[in-house]
């Protein structure tokens, strides 16, 4: 009896586990990323910057 049921329940799940259609897939576009055209000097302007005030505030004490 047990054999039944347990059959029972993988037939139950198998049928369920489908989770498909017969359409055909549809393909999305590539999703293009610009790159920035400018240097990457400009990133280091602030924390140069910074740098320079942390220096002269430290100098002075």
């Amino acid at each position: 009896m047990k054999k039944i049921v347990l059959a029972a329940a993988f037939a139950a799940t198998a049928s369920t586990a489908f989770a498909g259609n017969v359409s055909e897939p549809v393909m999305e576009a590539p999703v293009l990323v610009a790159e920035p055209t400018g240097s990457s000097s400009a990133n280091l302007v602030l924390p140069a910057i910074l740098l320079v005030l942390i220096g002269a505030v430290a100098a002075n004490n």
